[in-house]
């Protein structure tokens, strides 16, 4: 159960680059033992947000907490707190994957021998036992996101921040990272995910906030978000000039979208109402669908592709 005591704050919380204006005075608090998810398109900020969080990004303006602590003066009492996964690699290639952690360990003035007793676990977790001996270059893309969640974990952190850390994992390696992100959860740490899988955030996110061009523009459940802007089911078919007064009709509070050759109508009447109408009404390539976090994020955010 998630608690009511905020441990991370922001007021008015702004970072600009010259005339780029990437975070834009947001307002936000993250609850102890809450996973929280920033989900947004490329540029619109979340990366830059949580940054800031763990001091690699100074404020240009507003104030920032992680557990009473303010990011602009305390940042190494701060970092002792968190554990971090990065979106980029920066392991160090002159080391093996078994002196990356311990190495790492040093930062936090972990002992030798517990250093190299909690890098040998996460090594076993994630199941990278056998590249212990293996010089970084020598890894994949994928084993050097599960070292980088690994060496996160190394300082026992009150808080994890994972920016896209499943990015370029198998299906496996990712099913292996939700399983340590629920099994954190259930020991209170507070968790920070940014992800451009709408599925898994829907998973394990508690609440999600959804940002673009430096605002948070909604935030809620999954649950309760999925239900304000799309309702229950998708029915998805091809796009027939001739069925979309018929559709109308059949639905006149539904949202309808049409995508290439395809349409999508939205509904938030009970389980059923589709299967009816399309008893009545036989049409080939048909799906019907629960409504999704990654409808939510097109409907609010847009289809069209952003730059970097």
């Amino acid at each position: 159960m998630v608690s009511r005591e905020v441990l991370i704050e922001a007021k008015g919380l702004t970072k600009k680059y010259d005339d780029f204006l990437a975070v834009d005075h947001i307002d936000f608090e993250v609850y102890r033992g809450e996973c929280v998810g920033f989900l947004g398109p490329n540029g619109a900020g979340k990366t830059t947000t949580v940054r800031m969080m763990y001091c690699f990004l100074v404020p240009t303006a507003g104030e920032l907490t992680v557990a009473g602590l303010s990011v602009k003066s305390q940042c190494r009492e701060i970092k002792a707190l968190i554990g971090l996964a990065p979106q980029e690699d920066n392991l160090d290639p002159d080391f093996t994957v078994l002196k990356n952690l311990t190495v790492y360990c040093r930062y936090f003035d972990i002992p030798k021998e517990e250093a190299l007793k909690r890098a040998e676990e996460q090594l076993k977790f994630f199941q990278l036992e056998e590249k212990r001996d293996v010089p970084i270059l020598a890894l994949s893309t994928g084993m050097k996101r599960r070292l980088i969640f690994a060496r996160a974990l190394l300082n026992q952190p009150q808080i994890l921040l994972l920016d896209e850390p499943t990015t370029g994992l198998d299906p496996q390696a990712r099913h292996l990272v939700w399983d340590e992100v629920r099994h954190l959860k259930k020991q209170h740490v507070t968790i920070i995910l940014t992800t451009h899988y709408m599925d898994e955030a829907q998973i394990l996110c508690d609440r999600i906030l959804i940002v673009d061009h430096g605002k948070i523009i909604e935030q809620g459940s999954p649950a309760e978000l999925i239900k304000k802007h799309v309702g229950e089911e998708v029915l998805e078919l091809d796009y027939d000039e001739k069925m979309i007064p018929l559709l109308k009709e059949a639905f006149p509070q539904s949202r309808m979208e049409r995508i290439g050759d395809r349409m999508q109508i939205f509904t938030d009447q009970p389980h059923g109402v589709f299967e009816g109408f399309l008893q009545q009404h036989k049409l080939q390539n048909v799906s019907i669908r629960n409504a999704n976090l990654e409808d939510v994020f097109l409907k609010l955010t847009g289809r069209g592709l952003r730059a970097e």
